[in-house]
């Protein structure tokens, strides 16, 4: 196991290195990293810009110094802010942390029961509530959905009792000179991690449901029911477990998108993490933080990959790594 995890942490490196030259590419073709340095009509101060940013080179040699700075530490100054944009970008990987640990949790419990129920009782009306509930699920838009909660759980039931509209900002776990645990932090965390579990629950409940009709009607599920194996253990112990095979792959392959793909709620609910750092560097031309927020995503990406087939090895026994 841990020979085949190198392996394909070595195979791992060239696919980042093609993938982060692209993006380099990409976005030195579409921003111009001194756009604003342009507008102080400076000469002396865009060319020694250019020359320490290696600018006056060609695209590949640009490529080697970006990421020999990325590879030392320095990831250079956010034209934006003027902060350090390690710092920003470790900053808004907390949140989003956050947000995807707890709502992925939530969404796996979920799901999973959803899943069974509804392949244990296919055809029931149980199973077509759940089916017609999975379809609103996924057909809801998360900008849409999540203003309706703010205005449903947050801002009508404080109007109704005479208080002030709350103010939507993110709380960490613990605040400055606090020990215990901070309720607060549950308190405006609930809305955006119901907001991302809808969403998943909708879609991953069809996929487990699937899987999990499918292991329910192969050959040693009848074997299993021949010989007079109790139902509860064929659903739980036989069936259940070749069928979560798949479906953990699909949430570990989910789960590496939600790095760079919760710009929408984390922009309703005011969550300084990856997604709405993305949004504000992009729509400023911010380049020294584009940069290094694509490559940290696709990393992400990859060793939830790297995740999700050696977990599918793991619960599936009739896999083989190799």
């Amino acid at each position: 196991m841990l020979a085949y995890v190198g392996r394909r942490l070595l195979l791992s490196v060239p696919i980042v290195l093609v993938a982060s030259f692209l993006l380099f590419v990409a976005v030195r073709a579409t921003f111009d990293p001194l756009a604003k340095l342009r507008q102080s009509r400076d000469p002396s101060v865009l060319q020694r810009e250019t020359e320490r940013l290696g600018l006056d080179q060609s695209v590949p040699e640009q490529y080697v110094l970006w990421l020999k700075g990325i590879l030392t530490g320095d990831w250079g100054v956010s034209s934006r802010t003027g902060g350090d944009v390690r710092e920003l970008i470790v900053s808004a990987l907390g949140p989003t942390l956050q947000l995807i640990v707890w709502g992925v949790l939530l969404a796996v419990l979920l799901a999973g029961f959803v899943s069974v129920y509804s392949a244990v009782r296919q055809y029931s009306l149980g199973d077509h509530v759940m089916t017609a509930l999975s379809y609103v699920g996924i057909a809801l838009p998360a900008f849409w959905f999540g203003l309706v909660l703010i205005q449903l759980l947050a801002v009508l039931p404080r109007q109704q009792l005479g208080l002030e509209d709350p103010p939507l900002y993110f709380v960490g776990l613990h605040s400055p000179g606090q020990t215990g645990f901070n309720l607060d932090y549950v308190r405006h965390l609930v809305l955006p991690v119901l907001t991302l579990t809808i969403t998943l629950v909708a879609s991953w409940s069809r996929f487990g449901r699937a899987s999990m009709l499918d292991a329910l009607s192969s050959d040693y599920v009848r074997t299993a029911r021949a010989k007079g194996v109790p139902r509860r253990q064929i659903v739980l112990r036989h069936a259940g477990r070749n069928a979560l095979a798949p479906f953990v792959t699909v949430v570990a392959l989910d789960a590496a998108l939600l790095f760079g793909g919760l710009v929408v709620t984390e922009q309703i609910y005011s969550i300084p993490g990856m997604g709405r750092l993305f949004l504000d560097s992009l729509l400023t031309g911010d380049v020294f933080v584009l940069l290094p927020w694509m490559l940290v995503v696709a990393v992400a990406v990859v060793l939830c990959n790297l995740i999700a087939d050696v977990s599918y090895a793991l619960l599936d026994p009739r896999v083989r790594l190799g």
